[in-house]
């Protein structure tokens, strides 16, 4: 009874969360509720028993893409921070690829014929972990190394003197 109102209440929050980041003008408003429909998919995916990608959600999504977003809004001119007109044109051009989407996944999804997999194996935490310093270590080094090399590239790019 609990889980299915919490669940319920996450969802709603995704939802609304979801319509706010497309529908608010301010575009700050648009990434702070962005954020928080990404957390809410990280709670579900807590819901779901995959604590590894909530914690990879946060981290990624949340802790990295969307703070380096907002940097941008607020580093930016004030000539982008200015609210934008609503064109209800784009409105229901978008509405109508969207609903099209939409309805089209739907179809796909329910003539498909699903069937069950058992998952066998340790898929905790502690064993991804030790896939990552074991078995994957040198795909995780690599990606370690390729961030490492964005960051600095993203240093040189912004200290270039015009």
């Amino acid at each position: 009874m609990i889980a299915d109102i919490v669940f319920t209440a996450l969802v709603v929050t995704l939802l609304i969360s979801a319509i706010l980041a497309v529908w608010l003008k301010n575009i700050f408003y648009n990434a702070l509720s962005l954020i928080l429909c990404l957390f809410c998919i990280a709670c579900l995916f807590i819901y779901l028993d995959s604590e590894f990608l909530a914690i990879m959600e946060v981290i990624i999504y949340i802790g990295a893409v969307s703070i380096a977003i907002i940097f941008a809004i607020m580093l930016s001119s004030p000539m982008f921070r200015q609210r934008q007109k609503r064109d209800f044109i784009k409105i229901f051009r978008a509405l109508f690829v969207g609903s099209f989407i939409f309805f089209g996944l739907q179809k796909a999804i329910r003539s498909t014929q699903w069937t069950l997999v058992s998952i066998d194996g340790d898929y905790s935490m502690r064993a991804i972990g030790k896939s990552f310093m074991t078995e994957s270590i040198l795909p995780f080094e690599v990606g370690s190394l390729v961030l490492l090399v964005a960051i600095i590239g993203a240093l040189v790019i912004s200290n270039l003197k015009e």
